[in-house]
């Protein structure tokens, strides 16, 4: 079920104590150019992402989805492939940086099990006081997001003490051989398409100041659950 409008507004400066601005023409520069990239893949993302999801991907999200509660707030939404993983009870605000992805996230917001409210945010910069949400989730964002330390405070920022921070991300591999063949795919396709293969994501989650305090490890992915 959706809410009043397919999306609110564009991201206003973060209020709140932590939400300080990423700042700076280089920052400015290199997020919209993460922008302009999702803006042209919006159309065949979905079909991007479907041998991923066939891979496990798609049981890894219901998973972690699954243990959103209450007033939840999911940054990186996309063409919204995870409304309708949702349980019952959950209240959702869905962000995203591009308008073609919100464009698609609306259609599966009026078919979604749950109320949920689209708007345009940059999680480096969220829009929303402290102590917001009871939950916050990502899924396959943190490898594209120019700054993720930033954007990860920023969810430390939002989420109320008791909170959880829900996380499924890829990252960058153990092995030597091929830590060293993500670092150099990443130069690709982080260009073409925005992922980096090689980030360090546990490590930027407590970078931000976040602590693990649940975690599940298969290959290259991390279904992780962080509170402040």
């Amino acid at each position: 079920m959706a809410a009043d409008t397919p999306f609110a507004h564009e991201s206003p400066p973060a209020v709140g104590s932590a939400g300080q601005p990423a700042g700076g023409l280089v920052a400015a520069a290199a997020q919209l150019t993460v922008t302009r990239r999702y803006e042209r893949i919006a159309a065949v993302y979905d079909l991007f992402n479907r041998p991923m999801d066939r891979g496990g991907a798609l049981a890894r999200r219901k998973r972690i989805v699954g243990r959103a509660l209450g007033d939840t707030l999911e940054v990186g939404v996309g063409t919204g492939r995870n409304l309708a993983l949702y349980q019952p009870g959950v209240r959702l605000v869905a962000t995203d940086v591009a308008p073609a992805m919100l464009e698609r996230a609306a259609r599966r917001a009026a078919a979604a099990p749950i109320p949920v409210r689209l708007e345009r945010a940059d999680v480096q910069q969220l829009p929303y006081l402290d102590a917001s949400f009871e939950t916050v989730l990502a899924t396959c964002l943190f490898c594209s997001v120019p700054d993720p330390v930033a954007g990860l405070r920023e969810l430390r920022r939002v989420v109320r003490p008791g909170g959880r921070v829900l996380l499924l991300e890829h990252v960058r591999p153990r092995n030597l051989v091929l830590g060293r063949v993500a670092d150099v795919l990443s130069l690709v396709t982080s260009r073409l398409l925005g992922p980096h293969l090689n980030r360090r994501t546990e490590g930027n989650v407590r970078a931000a100041g976040l602590r693990i305090v649940e975690g599940r490890s298969e290959g290259i992915w991390r279904e992780s659950v962080a509170q402040a």
